[in-house]
């Protein structure tokens, strides 16, 4: 088995698409769909975190920022969003602990807007948080949805 995690993930694939006739003359045995399928999940489980870490630590910079208006707060908020969704993250609620999405709503006495974390809760739509700033950062991959019968 240690051989078979330390071999490139093409060559296990390669290996279990070969027929077993072709199998049998080689040295290596065929290894099964299963563990080739569980190899490339903790690859893309490895990768997903390097991308996770890394964007996490870029978005640090911003922490504590205002672009000055609301449709640049707005437009800010927007961009990182679509970054996550794209990857598939959500950031974490500093209030509940909840994966929220980032978003701008205007509030009186802000002027800038204020950056809120929007997310469901037992069922209902839930807003935390109301910073002038961009607030803390900390990414959680993003939950499953949820079909009708279970909201």
């Amino acid at each position: 088995m240690d051989s078979v995690l330390n071999a490139p993930l093409e060559h296990l694939v390669a290996l279990s698409r070969a027929k077993p006739e072709e199998q049998a003359d080689g040295p290596e045995p065929l290894v099964p769909a299963a563990e080739v399928l569980e190899l490339l999940q903790q690859e893309v489980n490895r990768i997903q975190r390097s991308i996770r870490l890394t964007l996490q630590g870029k978005l640090q910079d911003l922490v504590g920022r205002s672009m000055g208006s609301v449709e640049h707060n707005r437009a800010l908020a927007a961009a990182i969003q679509s970054m996550l969704d794209q990857h598939g993250f959500r950031i974490r609620c500093h209030q509940c602990g909840h994966p929220a999405i980032l978003r701008l709503s205007p509030r009186k006495g802000i002027p800038t807007g204020a950056f809120v974390f929007d997310h469901t809760i037992d069922g209902r739509r839930t807003f935390h948080g109301g910073s002038a700033t961009v607030p803390p950062i900390h990414l959680l991959a993003k939950p499953e949805r949820k079909s009708r019968s279970q909201r």
